[in-house]
């Protein structure tokens, strides 16, 4: 018998974990999760890896090694206690890499948000990051504004996946998506391989928590669904295309659409309300422990996402004429999800250098 996580499986939806610690993965609960639960990837960013390592003592030990062997700067110390925990857990979803061909199994790292305004800088760490990673299972964080897609660009063309993140609009999607089709199209003019995969990672209950408190009853918990269905139906679009089509025969990969803040924040909603309306085939969900185990006890889905642009656009054309700027809003959301998240980085890295200073 199937549990709820397994039966999203079967609906071509791939589950990547939203957490990662050191108890985590030496506990075996990781491994628990990819063989009970179906989880067949995961996820990282500056907020994640602030609460396992800042606070814990479960670090303390690889900490002191890392300072033996002369690595003294807190931001690289932060990387290289991350690429513990998560080469321990690429290698436990190899297997899924493998059997997919490359499509599924991954785990992803974060270049520092503060550089998400750095084109350069973001395309010099990202692939620092990837070389140094050793696993071939990682894809590199990068936000999506427009400085972030001009580096991913750079590092898809190059042969780096990448995951594209802080998307929060139809609009944001598209950018990410043309961003790596050009890549694509220049691998292709140089005779280079297409298989560089990527997914690009648009964000869902943050736009209800933001506009509710703005709008009737009525609309609330409507407008991160809209705008996902926006945005899938333009990747089912793209899919069909001619561009892609001509891509895909040569050997591409399709950039999947990855939903992100799948969490449910207001009060009053089922937990996993976000998780069972957003079951799309050809997607990736990456869930907190917390709205995986929620789903894995009791979640159920009635049916697919539709990429319904029109009822999705009436519902956006609703939110609008209830006062909210839902373009503006998006590039608010973008701008605070870069700050919000240079902020626990900066924290991490200062909390990091506490603790060595400490030793």
């Amino acid at each position: 018998m199937t549990n709820p996580v397994e039966r999203l499986q079967a609906a071509g939806q791939s589950i990547w974990l939203d957490s990662i610690n050191r108890v985590m993965v030496t506990s075996g609960t990781l491994a628990r999760y990819v063989k009970e639960l179906a989880v067949t990837g995961l996820t990282s960013n500056p907020t994640i890896l602030g609460h396992a390592m800042a606070a814990s003592h479960a670090y303390d030990d690889a900490l002191r090694h890392h300072l033996a062997d002369g690595i003294a700067d807190p931001q690289d110390l932060v990387y290289s206690l991350a690429f513990e925990d998560l080469g321990a857990a690429a290698a436990l979803f190899q297997p899924r890499w493998e059997e997919t061909s490359g499509a599924d199994g991954y785990v992803s790292v974060e270049v520092p948000p503060d550089l998400a305004y750095d084109a350069p800088a973001t395309a010099a760490l990202a692939r620092r990051l990837h070389d140094e990673a050793g696993f071939p299972n990682l894809l590199v964080k990068i936000p999506g504004t427009p400085q972030g897609l001009t580096a991913m660009e750079e590092m898809v063309a190059a042969g780096i996946g990448v995951n594209v993140t802080l998307l929060f609009s139809d609009a944001q999607y598209l950018q990410t998506a043309e961003a790596y089709l050009r890549a694509l199209e220049r691998r292709l003019a140089a005779g280079q391989g297409l298989d560089v995969a990527s997914v690009a990672s648009v964000f869902v209950s943050r736009w209800d928590k933001a506009a509710d408190p703005l709008l009737p009853a009525h609309l609330h918990a409507t407008l991160g669904l809209a705008v996902a269905k926006k945005a899938y139906g333009s990747y089912r679009k793209l899919m069909l295309g001619e561009r892609w089509t001509a891509l895909a025969a040569a050997g591409a990969r399709p950039q999947r659409l990855l939903w992100a803040s799948t969490s449910a924040k207001a009060p009053g909603l089922p937990d996993s309300y976000y998780v069972a309306k957003l079951v799309a085939p050809d997607t990736v969900d990456t869930v907190p422990e917390k709205t995986l185990l929620a789903f894995a006890d009791h979640g159920d889905f009635d049916a697919l996402l539709e990429s319904d642009d029109a009822r999705a656009q009436a519902t956006i054309v609703a939110v609008a004429s209830a006062g909210v700027d839902v373009d503006a809003l998006a590039e608010s959301l973008q701008r605070q999800g870069a700050k919000a998240f240079s902020a626990d980085w900066a924290a991490l890295v200062d909390a990091i250098g506490v603790k060595v200073k400490r030793m």
